[in-house]
C-alpha cells in the first residue's frame, strides 16, 4: 500500500486584511464563505501554493515558475514541461509537487479540430484556509496622503483571527520522492501568504501542527481545530484516536496543541512543545519508511 502524509495547520492569532485585488466600492474586501452556519473569512489554496513556491525559490531550490519581484511576473524555465517527456529528464520541485496544466485550442487550418491539454495532477493537495472565528464585519477606514480628492478615502475589511488549513500528499507519486521533505519544510516555515498591497503582515507559520503518516488514504484530520470564546480545542481528533479511527502512532503533534490537556491524556509517542521538533520527527519517520538517502 502507498504511504500518505497528511497535515493540519493552525496559525497564530493575528489581524488579516485584504488577500486579493478586489473591492466593493472603495472597500477592499476579504474572501468569505458560509462555514458551520456563520460567515468566516478564507484564504485560497492558490495563495498558499504561491507562497510555497516562493519559499522554495528563496531557499535555493530550482523552481520552474520563478517569481520576478522587480517585474511582478513569473519567468518560466521550461514553459512546455519538456523534462516530463523523458523519465530521466530535468523536472522542477514546483511542477512535481503542485502539478501543472496548459490547455490550447485547436489551431486554425489544422486537420485535427480538437485542442490539446498538457497537465500533471498535483501531488501536494492543499485545502482552503478558513478562519477559526466568524467575521464580525470590522472595517478600517483610511485616507491616502497628499492632495485629497474623491478617491482619497478608502476602507479595508480586517479580521482578527487564526486560520487553519490542511494538506495531503502521496510521496510515491512524485518523480523524486525526497521532495516530500521539502514540502514539509516549506509548510512548517511558511511566513506571509497574502498581502494587502504590502500594507499588512500576517504570520502563516504554524502555531500548532498535526501531521499523520499512514497507509490509510483518508486524511481524517482536516479542520481538526475548534475555537470557542477564545479557547482552542482539538476534540474531534482526540475522539477519532480514542475510537480507533486514527492510530496514535501515526500522529506527530507540535506547538500549542501539544499542551492541550486532552492531547496530553492520549500519551502520544510523538508530541512536542515545538513545531519544528514535531516536523523533524515526522521527516525522520517518512525518510525511514520511504528509505530515502540522506
Amino acid at each position: 500500500m502507498s504511504l500518505h502524509i497528511f497535515g493540519n495547520i493552525l496559525t497564530g492569532y493575528g489581524c488579516a486584511a485584504n488577500n486579493r485585488g478586489e473591492s466593493e466600492g472603495n472597500i477592499t474586501t476579504l474572501q468569505k464563505l458560509l462555514w458551520q452556519g456563520n460567515v468566516h473569512t478564507t484564504v485560497s489554496s492558490e495563495a498558499i501554493r504561491w507562497a510555497l513556491r516562493y519559499y522554495w525559490q528563496t531557499n535555493g531550490l530550482e523552481v520552474n515558475r520563478q517569481w520576478d519581484d522587480t517585474k511582478d511576473e513569473h519567468i518560466w524555465k521550461d514553459g512546455s514541461w519538456k523534462g516530463w517527456a523523458d523519465e530521466q529528464g530535468t523536472t522542477y520541485i514546483d511542477d512535481d509537487l503542485l502539478g501543472y496544466m496548459k490547455a490550447e485550442g485547436a489551431k486554425a487550418g489544422a486537420d485535427d479540430k480538437k485542442g490539446s491539454t498538457l497537465k500533471r495532477r498535483g501531488v501536494l493537495e492543499i485545502s482552503r484556509a478558513i478562519s477559526t472565528t466568524p467575521y464580525a464585519g470590522d472595517i478600517s477606514f483610511n485616507a491616502k496622503s497628499g492632495t485629497k480628492d474623491r478617491t482619497s478615502l478608502y476602507g479595508t475589511e480586517i479580521h482578527a483571527t487564526r486560520y487553519q488549513y490542511g494538506f495531503s500528499m502521496t510521496p510515491e507519486r512524485l518523480r523524486e520522492k525526497a521532495r516530500c521533505i521539502d514540502a514539509l519544510n516549506a509548510i512548517s516555515g511558511l511566513g506571509e501568504v497574502a498581502g494587502n498591497h504590502s500594507r499588512y503582515l500576517y504570520d502563516f507559520s504554524p502555531e500548532s501542527i498535526v501531521l499523520r503518516v499512514s497507509e490509510d488514504p483518508a486524511p481524517r484530520i482536516l479542520y481538526a481545530f475548534q475555537e470557542t470564546e477564545g479557547r482552542v480545542g482539538i476534540h474531534d481528533l482526540v475522539r477519532k484516536v480514542e475510537s480507533g479511527d486514527i492510530s496514535g502512532d501515526e500522529l506527530f503533534i507540535g506547538g500549542l496543541a501539544a499542551d492541550f490537556q486532552e492531547v496530553k491524556e492520549l500519551a502520544l509517542n510523538n508530541c512536542f512543545s515545538g513545531v519544528k521538533k514535531a516536523v523533524e520527527a515526522c521527516k525522520q519517520a517518512v525518510a525511514e519508511k520511504l528509505q530515502l538517502k540522506e
